[in-house]
């Protein structure tokens, strides 16, 4: 089964954010802190933030080429 490109251009990115919000999770663990949720959150954000993450737009106009997803 295949993928639009921006449906696959979202399952990407979704892959990207959910690597870098483990590796914060993991870095947390072996650093052994104890840090508040409002702070986890925020290391979360930080995070994600430091991703390059593309809007995907397509630009087209024909009718006959739309993909529901």
């Amino acid at each position: 089964m295949g993928f639009c490109e921006h449906c696959e251009g979202q399952r990407f990115d979704r892959a990207q954010i959910l690597r870098v919000l483990r590796a914060t999770r993991k870095g947390l663990r072996d650093e052994g802190m104890s840090v508040s949720a409002d702070r986890a959150v925020l290391l979360a954000i930080n995070a994600v933030r430091t991703l390059a993450i593309p809007h995907i737009e397509v630009l087209d106009d024909d009718i006959e080429s739309l993909v529901v997803h």
